[in-house]
């Protein structure tokens, strides 16, 4: 059989307009899969309402479309698929799979900061949901990082996927839609690199194919901290859209075309567009006020 098409992602949450950090991962994205051939998705993460401004998620697609960064098929929103994600939890707690948890952070704290599994066997009808985390998958190989390791606690640890307050937890939900959507490799900030260890747990355990990885360097206003919505980043400019284009080409380590318009310089970008080109450290400082 021939290997499956290539298919990526960029799945921003509407906590806020598109600032340079982001556009990093969604231009990194987007080169890989336009570099291979393969599709690139767009999928709102709008499942967490208390973070969300109101009209992000449309300023953040316009402003893709300003950038030239046009996406294949239909959009997916979170938000619709709620169901499935139900249907998912049901069936595990109804196998054993998955449990009600009341502990607090501060109990979880006093634990040592990894959650023991105490409630586990004592059969609570309300709380939290965690998975019975069978598969504790603890490293990976990163397609430009390498080998990613975590503790064995953390890999270990029971984790949430349905919140105190009924909110569906981001690792399930982006387990379930990258698996719906047959994506083949997941490109995205390094904020994330842990995390993919916990994802890959469940599509072990939900016996879904498992995409590879690339975590960008994310750009950050000084050690640590990185660009984001929360730190109030400064959006990109729908208007002029260039510079920051350019900026993130460079961030990334490729060339910058000499172009007049996004829809060109993409176009050279992509037909130049070497992964081995973009460093390998995990934060890059840049001028906050990019």
């Amino acid at each position: 059989m021939s290997n499956p098409p290539y298919i990526g992602r960029f799945a921003p949450s509407p906590s806020g307009s598109l600032h340079f950090g982001s556009l990093i991962a969604a231009l990194g994205s987007y080169l890989r899969a336009r570099s291979l051939g393969g599709l690139w998705l767009v999928r709102i993460e709008d499942i967490d309402p208390p973070r969300e401004v109101p009209g992000a998620a449309d300023d953040i697609l316009r402003t893709l479309e300003a950038f030239g960064l046009n996406w294949d098929g239909e959009l997916v929103y979170q938000s619709q698929r709620t169901g499935a994600y139900q249907a998912k939890i049901d069936t595990l707690l109804a196998n054993g799979d998955a449990y009600f948890c009341q502990c607090t952070r501060k109990q979880i704290q006093a634990m040592g900061g990894v959650y023991d599994g105490r409630c586990q066997h004592l059969g609570h009808q309300s709380g939290a949901i965690r998975i019975k985390n069978h598969a504790r998958v603890a490293h990976f190989q990163d397609g430009l990082m390498g080998e990613v390791r975590v503790s064995h606690d953390f890999a270990a640890e029971d984790f949430i996927i349905k919140r105190s307050d009924g909110l569906y937890a981001y690792q399930l939900a982006v387990v379930m839609d990258d698996a719906e959507a047959g994506i083949t490799e997941v490109v995205r900030g390094c904020d994330l690199i842990e995390a993919s260890c916990r994802q890959l747990s469940l599509f072990s355990q939900f016996g879904f194919k498992t995409p590879d990885y690339i975590h960008l360097p994310l750009a950050c206003a000084d050690v640590g901290f990185k660009l984001s919505k929360q730190n109030h980043a400064t959006p990109v400019s729908k208007d002029s859209p260039m510079p920051a284009l350019r900026a993130a080409l460079a961030f990334l380590g490729q060339q910058v075309p000499d172009a007049a318009c996004p829809q060109s310089l993409l176009s050279q970008a992509v037909m130049d567009f070497s992964l081995s080109r973009i460093p390998t450290q995990r934060e890059i400082l840049i001028d906050s006020d990019s």
